[in-house]
């Protein structure tokens, strides 16, 4: 059984910085990915890293997060850096399986720019 503890939010000032932190279990994961989703919007992708190696991020992230994934760990990070209150929002954590189909997704972990 999957499971994903994230972990890293919380209330920063515009400017400041934060790190998640996701920490996969409970199978082989071909990808980790960083959604989030802001009050009345829809979940958007922030960054993942693609099979060949590549970072993808989000123009609005892009910058000043960065995402970086220790395989041997199965734990993803997503440092971000220079916070603007428009990153405000829920943080999600998704992972890919290996043979599998769909994402498998955390509980979120909520972030909050004050401006």
């Amino acid at each position: 059984q999957v499971q994903l503890v994230e972990s890293g939010g919380g209330l920063v000032q515009t400017g400041g910085s934060l790190r998640l932190t996701c920490a996969a279990s409970g199978s082989v994961f071909s990808a980790m990915y960083w959604y989030r989703q802001a009050p009345g919007q829809q979940r958007e992708l922030v960054a993942t890293d693609t099979i060949s190696g590549e970072v993808v991020y989000a123009d609005s992230v892009r910058g000043r997060f960065t995402f970086s994934r220790d395989k041997a760990k199965n734990t993803a990070y997503l440092q971000m850096l220079d916070l603007k209150p428009e990153d405000t929002g829920v943080y999600y954590c998704a992972v890919a399986e290996k043979g599998r189909l769909g994402l498998k997704w955390g509980q979120g972990t909520q972030v909050t720019v004050s401006s």
